[in-house]
Protein backbone atom coordinates (compact mmCIF):
# COMPACT_ATOMS: atom_id res chain seq x y z
CA UNK A 1 0.00 0.00 0.00
CA UNK A 2 1.22 3.47 -0.77
CA UNK A 3 1.43 5.29 2.52
CA UNK A 4 1.54 8.67 0.56
CA UNK A 5 -1.31 8.00 -1.49
CA UNK A 6 -3.51 7.36 1.88
CA UNK A 7 -1.84 11.11 3.34
CA UNK A 8 -3.49 12.74 0.54
CA UNK A 9 -2.16 15.82 -0.95
CA UNK A 10 -2.21 18.65 1.18
CA UNK A 11 1.66 18.83 2.16
CA UNK A 12 2.68 21.38 4.35
CA UNK A 13 4.67 24.80 2.32
CA UNK A 14 8.32 25.20 3.73
CA UNK A 15 9.05 28.45 3.49
CA UNK A 16 12.46 30.30 3.70
CA UNK A 17 11.42 33.78 5.00
CA UNK A 18 11.30 33.44 8.64
CA UNK A 19 8.07 35.11 10.21
CA UNK A 20 8.34 37.64 12.71
CA UNK A 21 5.63 38.71 14.58
CA UNK A 22 6.81 42.13 16.84
CA UNK A 23 8.47 40.37 19.48
CA UNK A 24 8.84 44.24 20.73
CA UNK A 25 6.62 44.80 23.72
CA UNK A 26 7.90 47.90 24.93
CA UNK A 27 6.39 51.83 25.09
CA UNK A 28 7.19 53.69 23.47
CA UNK A 29 8.53 50.51 20.63
CA UNK A 30 11.83 50.10 19.87
CA UNK A 31 12.66 51.08 16.05
CA UNK A 32 11.81 48.19 13.44
CA UNK A 33 13.95 46.22 11.45
CA UNK A 34 13.73 48.46 8.71
CA UNK A 35 14.08 51.44 10.39
CA UNK A 36 17.70 53.29 9.92
CA UNK A 37 18.32 53.27 13.91
CA UNK A 38 17.45 49.51 14.04
CA UNK A 39 20.69 49.07 16.56
CA UNK A 40 18.94 51.09 19.22
CA UNK A 41 16.44 48.36 19.62
CA UNK A 42 16.76 46.55 22.91
CA UNK A 43 18.29 42.98 23.61
CA UNK A 44 15.77 39.82 23.37
CA UNK A 45 18.83 37.45 23.63
CA UNK A 46 22.38 37.94 24.20
CA UNK A 47 25.07 35.42 23.82
CA UNK A 48 28.31 37.12 23.68
CA UNK A 49 30.30 33.96 23.94
CA UNK A 50 28.83 32.85 20.70
CA UNK A 51 29.35 36.57 19.32
CA UNK A 52 25.39 37.57 18.79
CA UNK A 53 22.60 39.47 19.83
CA UNK A 54 18.87 39.28 18.99
CA UNK A 55 17.05 42.80 19.19
CA UNK A 56 13.18 42.69 19.90
CA UNK A 57 12.78 43.84 16.64
CA UNK A 58 14.36 40.33 15.14
CA UNK A 59 17.43 41.50 14.30
CA UNK A 60 20.80 39.38 14.92
CA UNK A 61 23.39 41.89 15.55
CA UNK A 62 26.99 39.81 15.66
CA UNK A 63 29.93 40.95 16.97
CA UNK A 64 31.74 41.88 14.25
CA UNK A 65 28.99 44.11 13.90
CA UNK A 66 27.46 42.83 11.45
CA UNK A 67 23.84 42.51 10.83
CA UNK A 68 21.27 39.41 9.69
CA UNK A 69 17.93 41.24 9.47
CA UNK A 70 14.72 38.86 9.54
CA UNK A 71 14.13 39.34 5.73
CA UNK A 72 17.39 38.04 5.22
CA UNK A 73 19.06 40.64 4.02
CA UNK A 74 22.81 41.10 5.29
CA UNK A 75 24.19 44.05 6.53
CA UNK A 76 27.80 44.00 6.06
CA UNK A 77 29.96 44.47 9.06
CA UNK A 78 30.30 48.60 9.42
CA UNK A 79 33.43 48.98 12.17
CA UNK A 80 34.33 52.29 12.88
CA UNK A 81 38.01 53.18 11.61
CA UNK A 82 40.76 53.36 13.60
CA UNK A 83 42.95 56.40 14.66
CA UNK A 84 45.48 55.29 12.28
CA UNK A 85 42.75 55.69 9.44
CA UNK A 86 41.42 58.29 10.53
CA UNK A 87 42.42 61.57 8.32
CA UNK A 88 42.03 65.06 9.93
CA UNK A 89 42.02 68.56 8.43
CA UNK A 90 44.79 70.59 7.61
Amino acid sequence: MNTSASRGTDVPTITTQRKNPSMCQHQPPCPTAESADREAALLAAHHPEQGWSLLCNGVLLFEDTGELLPNGEIIAPHRPLGTSQVMTAA
